[in-house]
């Protein structure tokens, strides 16, 4: 009996139900490209640097690309031929076999000159439909979460699963082959040689600094410590700043940002607001001292160039974050975020003391710091630009006569000694001469007075250890009025000024 229309009716969905949705994915585009592959083996080289096997929805497709690309990057030919051999023989796609599937796909292919545009397609749907997981992941767990596990910890883990994505997965790790690790040192050599300060990291505007360790390397650690006055954030501050200034950049082919000099900086102030960082460095550049600018005891000329170094410094890449009690979790999601948003070239963190740990560790001060270094020294990695921290030195330096710290000075020192690719000290005989100051008219006084005037406007930068370089000392002019760094006059020079 033939239905009535009562009964078709009933059989179509109720106008409520919600229609099914595939994951986002085009077949034909995958067809297409796999076609112009086999068809003509160049139509791979136009999509291998960013297509990957995962990026195919089928998974008889993801097969087949992948035994393709092996045979290519062997020097052989992947035809429906020789690709069929090293695919199931009683596999089924659509009726057909592994072999008859292969021909189709080559007799129905189409130019290669469409075959980068085919893979853009894949890989964006591939994008999305990855987007999806993370989404219904992040549904999943916030309606069925583990107790010890914090909303805010949920953010953070999306936030990297983000970023991750957003660099199309170059921090998934694995292994590489050697001879890519070859070929990044020989750029590196490279660039060194073509740059002017011959330096193959980022100059950080201290002449004789650069000269000792090459510049600020990419991935590194780098520690600066020191005891309360000796100039440590003053340092960090001119080396950002410096930094910051120098900026150049290079639009690469695929539309992102590249610093070619200098670069986009990210400093984390646990311990000033930014209006003291920014005073700071105002008066680091004009020379007039920052107890004047916050006093008003200016002169109207003064005032004239505070306002024209404060238009210059307005347009640098130059980004504070100013919150206080920063767990490192979260300035690791805020990172990510500023290198994904505005490109991020150096991050610098005043100080380690002031950030805290997982809630788990915080009991044990000691292990707090070691998941504090840790966690920065990964960060360094992952985002593969240089971390400067700063950190402050225990008070057994001031139990010796010499008081040059030394590595087993650095508070909680084991593990920042050990995560540290470079430890820098800042110290200033000034500052500890200055509080001795005999009795005056004594010949005490006399011998004082000349070692103030040897020591006076002077700052050592001890690089108690490096990685991949010498450790020793640099001398440098320090002016503590404006708390500027610069570089020691030479024989015959002249002092640079930090600029």
């Amino acid at each position: 009996m033939a239905p009535t229309d009562s009964t078709v009716l009933k059989l179509a969905p109720d106008a409520g139900t919600p229609a099914y949705r595939s994951a986002p994915h085009n077949i034909e585009a995958e067809q297409s490209l796999l076609g112009a592959i086999l068809v003509n083996n160049d139509a791979f080289y136009r999509v291998s640097d960013f297509l990957e096997p995962k990026n195919f929805f089928e998974p008889i497709h993801q097969t087949i690309f992948e035994t393709a690309s092996s045979l290519i990057r062997m020097g052989k030919v992947a035809t429906p031929v020789t690709l069929k051999t090293f695919l199931p023989a009683d596999t089924d796609i659509g009726g057909m076999t592994v072999g008859q599937y292969l021909a189709r796909l080559a007799a129905e292919a189409t130019t290669i000159i469409n075959a980068q545009d085919y893979g853009r397609t894949i890989y964006d749907l591939s994008l999305r439909r990855d987007l999806i997981g993370i989404g219904e992941d992040m549904v999943n767990v916030a309606y069925d979460a583990p107790v010890d596990f914090a909303p805010r910890a949920q953010i953070e883990d999306a936030e990297r699963r983000l970023y991750e994505l957003a660099e199309s997965g170059r921090y998934d790790g694995g292994f590489q082959k050697f001879s890519q690790a070859l070929t990044v040192a020989i750029d590196m050599a490279a660039k060194a040689f073509q740059r002017d300060g011959k330096l193959s990291g980022i100059a950080t505007g201290l002449r004789d600094l650069d000269t000792k360790m090459g510049g600020l390397q990419s991935s590194d650690l780098i520690i600066v410590a020191g005891r309360p006055g000796m100039g440590k954030t003053s340092l960090a501050t001119n080396i950002a700043y410096n930094i910051a200034r120098a900026y150049q950049g290079e639009v690469q082919p695929d539309g992102t940002m590249k610093a070619v000099n200098g670069g986009v900086v990210g400093f984390f102030s646990c311990e000033m607001s930014a209006e003291q960082l920014a005073t700071r460095i105002i008066a680091e550049r004009t020379g007039i001292p920052s107890s004047h600018i916050r006093r008003g005891g200016i002169t109207e000329g003064d005032f004239e160039k505070i306002r024209d170094y404060s238009i210059e410094l307005q347009s640098l890449p130059f980004y504070v974050d100013e919150t206080g009690g920063l767990s490192i979790a979260q300035l690791m999601a805020r990172a990510r975020r500023l290198k994904r948003q505005k490109g991020l070239d150096l991050i610098v963190i005043d100080y380690i003391q002031l950030l805290q740990g997982s809630a788990k560790r915080s009991d044990n001060r000691v292990q707090e710091v070691t998941e504090i270094t840790t966690s920065l020294k990964a960060l360094a990695k992952e985002l593969n630009v240089p971390v400067i921290a700063l950190s402050q030195l225990s008070r057994q330096v001031e139990n010796r006569d010499d008081k040059r710290p030394q590595l087993s000075d650095l508070r909680e020192s084991g593990s920042i000694e050990q995560d540290a690719d470079v430890v820098l000290f800042v110290f200033r005989e000034e500052y500890y001469l200055a509080m001795k100051e005999p009795r005056p008219g004594t010949e005490e006084h006399t011998k004082w007075q000349t070692d103030m005037e040897r020591a006076l406007g002077r700052a050592e930068v001890i690089i108690g250890k490096q990685r991949h370089g010498p450790t020793g000392t640099v001398e440098l002019h320090f002016d503590a009025s404006v708390t500027r760094f610069g570089d020691l006059a030479h024989d015959g020079q002249l002092p640079d000024r930090a600029y």
